[in-house]
């Protein structure tokens, strides 16, 4: 075959959960690849960066569940990589550590398709900091070891050299070991190590799901089997783990454990995200809408044209306020030509954006929302008075409809236009189905509508199952009048009808 039409195969460390844990190559790989190999602990978050039209082939692997068989994946990353795809494998923390990278490295070699090896942080000692746990630390011990915890206890001669791991490294760590962790604790025991040492069991580390259960050697086993504790998980044994108490950081965050569906479209949802991450919440990008330019731009090319002939200009979102300002500064104006214009915004975020180009905003009502503004304006002189409203397609007249019967000439302009976004619908009933979702928060009333077309379900039973335990928040009356009218439950709505005001009233709402 011809080198040159050989692709590429990226052997890539997911981390052990937490998207955020992604290296930038990890990341740089995602976005390239053109097929996409993923196995159960590479969080689907990051299945969002890959290309749209990326082929997505899952082969999970667990104790009870196995899709492929290593065989079977070495032949698929062989395979697509001599159809000339560029392919990344992503698999949960290193590929080197116990993640069966080197063998299909070799697979790769031997059929000649080039492959980079993309390190990956281990969950070995990611996990453990997660839960408060340092691997080592100087006042307790100056090594520690990584050791598979699914070695079969039945083999006569183990792998493991247990006499000299049970007595000289600091902290033990064993890695899918749950299944095993009569047989682990009875080794170290009979090799010399104490029966009262610490041993924490950390599942799903780094994740919302997160749980972490403490002991001793003497007592984990019992422990682990009044509550059901199972994979995946670690085991860490060692004196450090003395210094959760101290240490525990991430479960003490106000959100931990929420996982937070964000229906923003993605040019917005970062910074919600990124907030709500920041409280400990995983957040679920799904947008529900996408920001896009009006199908005709004359109208709001011609309403640039002549901006010195209005006396206000009316912008009632922050993206009014983006795409206006990109097609004013492509039509040629700078600030200057604003001089003598007032300007409303309908909240702060609003104010915000114009605070961007250096511009003061001379009204902004103080219940962000339309009736807001016509009430705050009613008393003022309209009549002949030119108002230029740059907004969505979708916005409500009740704001034109008022200024005009003040007797404004009111130029109502289509800036940008709101589409339907490209949520994974499938994925998000998936994860609402098994009750992985705690809180959907919806910034407007098209992110409700489309939400619920998205879901693509048959009647209101049936979407009141889906969504049955799951908390609905709203960031304003106007969003929660149209999640009513979809026969959506408001469990929250914000005071500020901010996306700050939105977090609040999530943290207020779960007693935080």
């Amino acid at each position: 075959m011809n080198p040159k039409n050989v692709g590429k195969v990226y052997l890539v460390g997911a981390g052990p959960g937490d998207p955020g844990l992604i290296t930038v190559k990890g990341l740089q790989c995602i976005q390239k690849a053109e097929v996409l190999v993923y196995d159960r602990l590479a969080g689907h978050r990051l299945l969002t960066y890959a290309r749209p039209d990326a082929e997505l082939i899952f082969v999970g692997k667990g104790p009870d569940l196995h899709v492929y068989k290593q065989e079977e994946i070495n032949e698929v990353l062989k395979q697509k990589g001599l159809e000339g795809k560029i392919v990344t494998r992503l698999k949960g923390g290193d590929p080197y550590v116990f993640g069966r990278g080197g063998e299909e490295a070799e697979v790769l070699k031997e059929a000649g398709v080039p492959f980079e090896v993309v390190p990956g942080i281990t969950s070995a000692i990611s996990v453990p900091a997660y839960a408060g746990i340092p691997v080592t630390h100087r006042d307790f011990t100056s090594n520690f070891a990584v050791i598979t915890g699914n070695e079969d206890p039945n083999k006569e001669d183990s792998a493991i050299d247990w006499a000299k791991i049970s007595t000289g490294i600091g902290t033990l760590v064993f890695l899918m070991g749950m299944g095993n962790l009569p047989m682990i604790v009875k080794k170290l025991i009979e090799n010399g190590r104490d029966a009262e040492t610490p041993v924490a069991l950390i599942r799903w580390g780094t994740r919302p799901e997160q749980k972490t259960l403490t002991g001793t050697l003497n007592n984990i086993v019992e422990k682990a089997t009044e509550v059901n504790f199972k994979n995946p998980a670690i085991i860490i044994v060692g004196e450090v783990v003395k210094l959760r108490d101290t240490l525990n950081w991430f479960e003490k965050k106000p959100l931990f454990g929420k996982r937070v569906v964000v229906t923003r479209s993605r040019q917005q949802a970062s910074a919600f995200a990124a907030k709500l991450e920041g409280l400990g919440a995983e957040p679920w990008e799904f947008p529900t809408i996408d920001i896009q330019d009006p199908e005709d731009l004359a109208p709001l090319q011609q309403a640039i044209a002549k901006i010195h002939e209005y006396e206000w200009i009316v912008f009632t979102s922050p993206n009014g306020v983006q795409r206006f300002f990109t097609r004013y500064f492509e039509a040629g104006h700078d600030i200057r030509d604003l001089s003598g214009v007032r300007l409303c915004a309908i909240g702060p975020q609003t104010k915000k954006e114009l605070a961007k180009f250096g511009l003061k905003v001379d009204y902004v009502p103080e219940e962000y929302r339309a009736e807001a503004i016509i009430d705050g304006l009613k008393d003022l002189d309209w009549k002949g008075r030119k108002v230029l409203l740059p907004r969505a397609d979708i916005a409500r007249k009740i704001l034109p409809e008022a200024l005009a019967s003040f007797g404004a000439e009111v130029d109502d302009v289509i800036t940008y236009r709101t589409v339907r976004g490209g949520g994974d619908a499938k994925l998000l009933r998936q994860m609402l189905a098994e009750k992985m979702i705690h809180a959907v928060t919806f910034t407007s009333s098209s992110t409700a509508r489309n939400f619920v077309e998205m879901l693509g379900v048959d009647d209101q039973e049936e979407l009141k199952q889906l969504l049955e335990g799951v908390t609905l928040a709203s960031i304003g009356p106007v969003t929660s009048g149209t999640m009513v009218e979809l026969g959506l439950t408001v469990d929250i709505e914000a005071t500020e009808y901010t996306i700050p005001g939105l977090t609040d009233a999530l943290l207020k709402h779960w007693g935080l």
